[in-house]
């Protein structure tokens, strides 16, 4: 939706409308990110979130902030919520920043009477994030996957188990980082089988252990176009599961697959897949259709030309470039301050925070609020801090309030295939 204010950027030869832009989950550092890519370049940024003290709410970047309703507790209000601020802040675009977009395409044509929706169909996102359909679109794509099973409960879970000498499972509906049952790498036995209930609204994929690094990827399209790329790896980790520092790699062999999923799809807004570097050959995990770090490693010019202007070239960052989040880095220093210490001083002399140079401070204090709230919500339900920082944000695939009947017939859909899987 191109904006109607008759504001201006200069870009190359020509001339590009500026854009009012809303970013929702703030909280994520990555949703900060583009807030700054876009505000330098002409564009006028809005955040929300669904709590005040979330860091990305609180840049210089922004023209202003905003409080939502939880899309996972309170789908109506969240979407009524959206829709106030698209009106009142004459929103051009809303880029979701996390699993809320799977509650906001539920209503994309609703939306897209007020402003462009950056992300896909519900119908589109719930195969792709759906664990056991994305292994079938994979293989029809021709996409090379580790030996997969399902397991709808727990007897079968322990066969499968039974099947693979070195295996990984994790549910169909999940992220990374958050509950992985394995018995090889850095993971293994820190998720017990007894705790792990495969169901039929809720199976879990079971598969070969690949031994080697995590590949990633992140790339912004339109119409099954890519228009920004990046390929990358995640040299340190935050206990072993997400990424807190990042390496640009060869873009080449994930673009490939990118496109093979996307062009027949049409597709629209941001995709991110997991690989996994198994001796020389990418073979693929899952795929988050939503932004991931990634864009932490494009430049400020390519990533708002890939989001706001659907004819721009495709740009891909060139492999070498390395960020890192330095309040993570901190964050793991007080957690294992003799353990880490060293490390610690390395990284932060040797590795450039993904902040550098925006003159932005205010959003590093936060975020040591945004980590203290998911720590106070891990203690109170219990559960890791990584799933306790987004799980008012998270869409686990349930029904959601207010879906229409053809997107409820495509969830009933997909779940129907996972039973004969």
């Amino acid at each position: 939706m191109a904006s109607s204010w008759g504001s201006w950027r200069h870009r190359g030869a020509g001339y590009v409308a500026a854009m009012r832009f809303l970013i929702t989950s703030s909280r994520n550092p990555y949703a900060l990110d583009m807030v700054r890519k876009l505000a330098t370049q002409g564009h006028t940024v809005f955040a929300s979130d669904t709590f005040d003290w979330a860091a990305g709410s609180h840049s210089r970047y922004l023209a202003g902030h905003e409080v939502t309703a939880s899309p996972r507790h309170d789908t109506a209000r969240f979407v009524a919520d959206i829709e106030d601020i698209v009106r009142r802040d004459r929103i051009d675009m809303v880029v979701p920043g996390f699993e809320e977009t799977f509650y906001l395409a539920t209503r994309h044509a609703q939306l897209s009477q007020l402003t462009t929706l950056y992300t896909g169909t519900f119908a589109q996102l719930a195969r792709l994030h759906d664990k056991v359909s994305f292994q079938r679109m994979a293989t029809q794509v021709g996409a090379p996957i580790p030996r997969t099973l399902v397991a709808h409960d727990d007897a079968s879970l322990r066969d499968a188990i039974a099947q693979f000498p070195q295996y990984f499972a994790r549910a169909a509906f999940s992220r990374g980082g958050v509950a992985l049952l394995t018995n090889s790498g850095p993971l293994a036995g820190k998720v017990a089988v007894a705790d792990c209930h495969p169901s039929q609204e809720q199976p879990w994929l079971v598969q070969e252990y690949l031994d080697g690094p995590m590949v990633c990827s992140y790339s912004t399209l339109h119409e099954g176009r890519v228009t920004a790329h990046c390929t990358y790896r995640a040299p340190h980790q935050w206990e072993h599961s997400t990424g807190i520092s990042f390496l640009a790699l060869d873009s080449a062999p994930t673009l490939d697959v990118v496109r093979r999923f996307a062009e027949p799809m049409r597709y629209s807004g941001q995709l991110s897949f997991d690989f996994v570097d198994h001796g020389g050959k990418l073979f693929l995990i899952e795929c988050n259709p939503r932004p991931t770090d990634g864009v932490l490693l494009i430049t400020p010019e390519h990533f708002a030309a890939g989001i706001a202007e659907p004819d721009a070239p495709l740009s891909v960052v060139e492999p070498g470039k390395e960020v890192q989040l330095d309040f993570a880095v901190l964050a793991e220093l007080f957690k294992e301050p003799i353990k880490q210490a060293p490390r610690t001083i390395h990284d932060l002399v040797h590795t450039e925070d993904f902040g550098h140079g925006w003159h932005d401070h205010m959003p590093l204090l936060w975020s040591f609020a945004t980590m203290a709230r998911g720590e106070w919500t891990s203690h109170r339900q219990r559960v890791a801090v990584l799933e306790a920082m987004a799980d008012d944000i998270v869409w686990n695939g349930e029904p959601i309030d207010g879906m229409s009947a053809e997107d409820a017939a495509t969830l009933e859909a997909v779940h129907s295939e996972r039973l004969t899987s």
